[in-house]
């Protein structure tokens, strides 16, 4: 069972422990190639694995980042680094006084409440105050403070191109829900409580769950999607719609999602989507009756997509 503390101060290991510290967001294979690394061998030591992350993202205090950005919730990061095997996972406060830290002082609290034996970092990685604490000053700090460094190199794509957040940031962005999968090694999941909408699609055969997903999770470009829907235990087929809906003139953007083959009450209930395909981008229709007919193709697609997806 993984410990996961919202302060570093909160924190106090009573055994040492094998520490990484970044931003995780998506939790991508980049991230996974590290952190696979650093729990086999804590784990072969008789050690913890500690990772040490961040929220807000630090692009919001220091460029200025506002709406949909993440790619995880903080929970849901925490969830994967838990599915990986880390024991502790340290999600700290990143504000004035975290930007403010100097790097030796950083380490000297990893040290003092992680009991810290060994960080590990790719080369490319600082922290600190001006990211005055790269790859050479925390060494430094390792020969003078009594604990290892150890460095892990960057994950590479198929492009040799190194697998990053923006990158998957990007292809979101363009509806590439495909090759982002490809970088994350699994769908990109939004996850919501499902809310009342105006109800338009039971009304015309089609009935979705509107899923009130975190502002502050980026969502793909809008379109058409083939997804997974995953309702607690049980996951079910869903054609999702993710727009302004053009053809009711629609003006805020909505995420919903027409589970196949489902017939049920989920209001108040959390619904997580996994998206495994684009069908379209969004149009609009001249009628109803377009509409419809272009919802039943959509259902068939996404149907054929996702049987081809799960064999």
């Amino acid at each position: 069972m993984s410990q996961h503390a919202y302060q570093l101060s909160a924190v106090q290991l009573a055994q040492p422990s094998l520490v990484t510290i970044g931003i995780f967001d998506g939790v991508h294979r980049g991230h996974q190639h590290l952190i696979k690394q650093l729990v086999r061998a804590a784990h072969e030591n008789g050690q913890l694995a500690a990772v040490v992350t961040f929220f807000p993202h630090p692009d919001v205090l220091l460029r200025g980042i506002t709406g949909r950005y993440y790619l995880t919730t903080p929970e849901q990061r925490a969830d994967l680094l838990a599915e990986l095997g880390v024991d502790v996972i340290v999600t700290h406060p990143f504000d004035e006084a975290t930007r403010q830290m100097r790097a030796a002082d950083f380490v000297d609290a990893l040290l003092a409440h992680l009991r810290m034996a060994s960080l590990w970092l790719t080369r490319d990685f600082a922290l600190g105050y001006q990211r005055e604490g790269d790859f050479a000053f925390l060494s430094a700090q390792g020969q003078a403070k009594n604990f290892a460094v150890q460095a892990v190199d960057l994950l590479m794509d198929a492009e040799n191109a190194v697998i990053r957040s923006a990158t998957i940031r990007v292809a979101l962005a363009e509806g590439a829900v495909e090759v982002a999968a490809q970088l994350l090694a699994r769908p990109y999941r939004v996850a919501g409580e499902v809310v009342h909408g105006d109800h338009r699609g039971r009304a015309i055969g089609f009935p979705t769950a509107n899923v009130a997903a975190w502002e502050g999770q980026l969502l793909p470009a809008n379109g058409v999607y083939a997804c997974y829907a995953q309702l607690g235990e049980e996951r079910f087929a869903a054609v999702v719609n993710l727009g302004l809906r053009p053809t009711f003139e629609g003006s805020q953007t909505r995420l919903e999602a027409y589970l196949l083959d489902f017939d049920r009450d989920i209001y108040g209930q959390r619904l997580a989507l996994d998206f495994v395909a684009r069908l379209r981008g969004e149009q609009k229709f001249e009628s109803i009756q377009a509409l419809i007919a272009q919802i039943s193709a959509d259902a068939a697609r996404g149907r054929e997509i996702l049987s081809a997806h799960r064999t």
